[in-house]
């Protein structure tokens, strides 16, 4: 049966501010959708290794799916998936983290590895849509749910059919923002945002065998110096910045006190001081996409 509620914000009037204000850039609503689907993933690893759920054998991965003709963008993950008391607790109560939830749990088997708030990450998703759909199934023995919103502070909540673990956003593109059902465009956009997450990123997953994924999940910056060869540097360094001419030289950094820090410091050859004033640093956080423009650093 169909149960309806009040998404639990401390003014309707917000709502439309997470819509238009939440990030500088729309795009980036599908780098949270994915991180979120990266967390439920690394969850369930964890419940896994501890001995509290049981791994089916399948990858782990991120699918997504684009279909014009319906107007939706759909993010799927075979995490640990939620339960409909989750699904209120993480879902419904705006800026609650899932994540920190989860690690305030489990913090002594390690926290590393899940990325961060679930709840306004989510809300993301309505900068570009007009009605969002979740369905998901929790790795517990309880019901499959469904959850949908159009983002004016109310939703409703129903049991569903999906069988296989995991959660299945499915995001209505609004009228105005449908550069986001070019499926060219969310390629384009996973490899900007997606490119090092640690579970395989796959658009229009057709399951023959022949699916690449859009990512890699072991970029060269977490692997140890000792086993990296220059061809291996100069290659990342032409992957990830697409500049073929090769570095002067490169310095890999991989510390972990006072703080864990990973990265590859690249010099490039510059052949004018605008290209000097142009340097960069790309900064991810948990292989996670953060910003290419942090000139403090």
């Amino acid at each position: 049966m169909k149960r309806e509620g009040n998404i639990k914000i401390s003014s309707e009037n917000m709502m439309p501010i997470i819509k238009k204000w939440l990030y500088s850039d729309k795009d980036i609503f599908l780098r949270e959708i994915v991180a979120n689907g990266v967390d439920a993933i690394t969850k369930f690893k964890k419940l896994v290794a501890m001995g509290e759920a049981t791994e089916d054998g399948g990858e782990y991965c991120i699918k997504i799916s684009v279909d014009k003709k319906a107007k939706t963008l759909t993010v799927e993950d075979n995490g640990i998936g939620m339960t409909e008391e989750e699904v209120e607790k993480y879902i419904t109560q705006i800026a609650f983290s899932g994540a920190s939830d989860f690690l305030a749990k489990y913090e002594k088997a390690g926290g590393d590895g899940i990325i961060g708030h679930f709840g306004l990450g989510f809300y993301s998703a309505y900068m570009v849509s007009e009605n969002v759909e979740i369905f998901t199934k929790s790795y517990k023995d309880e019901p499959a749910v469904h959850w949908e919103s159009d983002g004016n502070a109310t939703y409703s909540v129903d049991d569903c059919d999906k069988n296989e673990r995991g959660t299945k956003i499915v995001m209505h593109i609004a009228d105005g923002e449908k550069e986001f059902l070019d499926e060219s465009n969310i390629k384009s956009l996973v490899r900007k945002y997606c490119s090092f997450m640690p579970y395989n990123v796959y658009v229009g997953f057709k399951g023959d065998g022949k699916d690449e994924p859009l990512n890699t999940t072991q970029p060269l910056y977490m692997k140890n110096p000792k086993d990296c060869t220059d061809e291996d540097y100069k290659k990342f360094y032409r992957d990830t910045f697409m500049d073929y001419n090769e570095p002067i030289f490169w310095v890999h950094l991989n510390m972990d006190y006072p703080f864990n820090l990973k990265g590859i410091l690249y010099f490039p050859k510059v052949r004018n001081k605008v290209e000097l004033e142009r340097g960069k640093v790309k900064l991810y956080c948990n292989q996670v996409f953060i910003a290419d423009n942090i000139k403090e650093v």
